[in-house]
């Protein structure tokens, strides 16, 4: 076991830095294709015609996205870099919960049957949290919301979302019940593990 966490902390290390690499990367295509969308370069040059034969098709589902929520077409690059951000973060944030998992699986068959069932809790909360990042990250890719290997999170989330809705504004094009929701998820756990705590006890 700790053989393992050793060698995903060390994937994590990796990861992160390839990731940072790749952002700073989309920032300098972001600014490239921004200056090309608002021709403050030559749009006949080399450059203008490298960004629209191969990175605006790539962008033109992030586009049509802007454009239906009444953005502008030049402020696409800059949401595709705001969209790399956030699933890299969230991926990361996957890849950590993975780690906390093999964790506490370690330290609970250590401490016997409230271990377990204080770990079956975590597990249970952890689930939906996965959930809601699956979910987040699909929601940039409505294509995928119909593969069989995503639908799952819609259902295991919807019934908590759903109301959350009805009392959470969007911002913008930006849908943050699922981050409420996430945080939300952290509290109750809280408060259900103290209580079992606390009755076992």
């Amino acid at each position: 076991m700790v053989d393992a966490l050793t060698a995903i902390a060390v994937l994590s290390g990796i990861l992160r830095t390839v990731f940072l690499a790749g952002g700073i990367v989309l920032a300098g295509v972001a600014v490239a294709d921004w200056a090309v969308r608002t021709r403050r370069v030559n749009p006949f040059g080399s450059v203008a015609r490298f960004m629209r034969a191969r990175v605006d098709p790539s962008l033109a589902g992030i586009e049509r996205q802007v454009v239906r929520v009444g953005g502008q077409p030049s402020a696409t690059p800059w949401w595709a870099l705001v969209v790399y951000v956030i699933a890299a973060a969230l991926f990361l944030a996957a890849l950590d919960m993975f780690v906390g998992l093999l964790r506490d699986a370690a330290l609970a068959t250590s401490q016997g049957g409230i271990g377990v069932l204080m770990l079956l809790v975590h597990w249970t909360f952890t689930f939906f949290r996965f959930a809601l990042i699956v979910r987040v990250l699909s929601s940039w890719f409505p294509q995928l919301a119909a593969k069989p290997w995503v639908r799952w999170s819609y259902g295991a989330t919807e019934w908590f979302l759903r109301p959350l809705r009805g009392v959470i504004p969007a911002l913008g094009m930006i849908d943050i019940t699922p981050i409420v929701a996430y945080f939300a998820l952290q509290i109750a756990e809280w408060l259900v593990t103290r209580l079992l705590f606390s009755g076992l006890g």
